[in-house]
This record gives structure tokens, sequence and C-alpha cells, in this order.
């Protein structure tokens, strides 16, 4: 299934998108005002069962996206976690995962206006694969980790490089507002299918700038679950983003950024297409 966060006619709410590409409004009248608060509760699967003709359907041209899921408690992203990053970057290859985190006021929604600051001209993209948990847990097996998680889906880490570089920590550069592409949906991972074979593009103005393969991570997505879960304890909703391929802004000669007006997708096959126009915010 393919779950997903939205406003419609100035309400937010929450659904999963059937067959006929529209979403099922299953937020409309749900005690849980949010779909991470219904997965908190493991009340979706109630959720679908209760859907009936009554249900409000939306055409997914009629509704302004928000990140799937608005408000987790936790986003942990992921550095240096492709060779051909690492290569570029000249970083890496540590024998643990690079761990660092966002705010969730920072996400913005697809087709959501991205912001490149005034105070920097030095926005960058990062097309990445991100997992949401979908059950409580700490200290789980690598073997394990699907136990634990929802569902996969695009994301752009938008960074600006000038304030990342202010010091040996991300945290600034990595949570200028509107910089967090997250979306369009949560896709399940029996949907999916094989998730070693889940390819990621990211285009720029249409230019191919980043293609990888799920398969080429260094750190696997059992590996990340595990690592993060040793030290906190991961909950219903939580987003950890694995990481960027290759063919960075910053990495290129000469460099690549996203100024107003350009615009940004990141593609995960078979997951779908996240997109952003850019503006100066």
């Amino acid at each position: 299934m393919r779950w997903m966060s939205f406003r419609y006619n100035g309400d937010s709410s929450y659904g999963y998108v059937d067959d006929n590409n529209k979403v099922v409004d299953v937020g409309n009248k749900s005690v849980f005002t949010t779909l991470g608060s219904a997965l908190a509760h493991d009340a979706l699967e109630d959720l679908v069962e209760g859907v009936d003709s009554a249900t409000p359907r939306h055409d997914l041209s009629s509704i302004e996206y928000l990140p799937p899921v608005t408000n987790p408690s936790k986003i942990l992203c992921v550095g240096l976690n492709y060779k051909a990053h690492q290569a570029e970057t000249g970083r890496g290859g540590e024998d643990n995962p690079t761990i660092f985190v966002r705010f969730a006021e920072v996400q913005v929604g697809h087709k959501g206006e991205m912001f490149r600051p005034r105070e920097s001209n030095t926005l960058d993209f990062e097309g990445e694969i991100a997992l949401v948990v979908g059950k409580r847990g700490r200290r789980i097996g690598k073997d394990n980790f699907l136990d634990h998680i929802f569902g996969f889906s695009c994301y752009n880490d938008g960074s600006v490089r000038e304030y990342q570089r202010h010091t040996s920590q991300f945290t600034p550069g990595k949570n200028f507002m509107n910089t967090g592409g997250f979306g369009p949906w949560i896709m399940t991972p029996d949907e999916i299918g094989d998730l070693q074979s889940m390819e990621l593009r990211t285009h720029l103005n249409g230019e191919l700038m980043q293609h990888a393969i799920s398969s080429d991570l260094v750190f696997g997505f059992g590996d990340l679950v595990a690592y993060c879960s040793t030290f906190v304890e991961l909950t219903p909703g939580d987003v950890i983003v694995t990481g960027t391929p290759g063919g960075v802004g910053a990495a290129r000669n000469p460099p690549v950024f996203m100024d107003e007006g350009d615009v940004i997708s990141v593609s995960v096959d078979p997951i779908g297409t996240l997109e952003h126009q850019v503006v100066v915010g």
C-alpha cells in the first residue's frame, strides 16, 4: 500500500492511494489525527477495514501533499553511505555509520517549495531512500529489522553546504527550513518486493545527477536499524534517511548548487517521485 498525509480544502488528513489512484481519506473521521498517531496505535488495519462507500476519496491533483509522517519524534540521517559519495568527498570508510539528525519542522512534502535560504547560495541536493519505523524496538537484530519497518519513501536531504562546514557538526547545514523533502508517500515492503533492487535517481532541471541501486549502500537497511536502535528506542513514525550516492553538487567541478526556479526530483523505483521547485526563502 501507499500511505500519505495531505491537506484537502484546508484540513489535514491521511490515507492510502487506491487502485484508481485516488487517496482514500481514512483520517477523515478517525480519532487519530495524524498518520503517525494511527501507526503508533496500530490502527491502520482497522481503519482500512472500516472503509465504505461513504469514505471520502480525493484526486491526487486536488490535494496538498504533506510529509508522509508530519510529526516524527526522530529523523535519523546517515552520511557517507555509498562508496561513490565517500570517494567524491574524501570522507567515510569508518566501521560504523555516520549519523546526524533533522528536525520535523524543516521537512517539506511533495510539490512543496524547497527553500534556498537568503543566507547562502550553497543549497545542494541529496537524493535518498528513507525508511519509516512501524513497530517500537530497542537493540533490534539486523536480520529481523523488517519486523519493525512500516515502509519506504523518497527523501531529498537538502544541504546548505556553507553552514554544514562551519564546524565538524552537520546540524545547521541540514536544518534550514523547507530543505528536507519527504514523500510523496510511504510504500509498504510487500509492494516493493526486492529491497536490494530499488533504483534511485536525482534529476536537476531534467538532468540526471545521481543514480544508484539500494544494494550499493555501505551499511544496509538492517545494519542501520540495528545500529540506531542500539543507542535509542525506535518508535512508530520515526524516519531513517539512509544516505546519498555520488554526484552531489558540491563535489562537481564547478560546483552545482540549487537556486530559485530550479526543479529538483528524487525518484525511487518502484516507490515514486518526489519533486520540488526551489525558491529563495
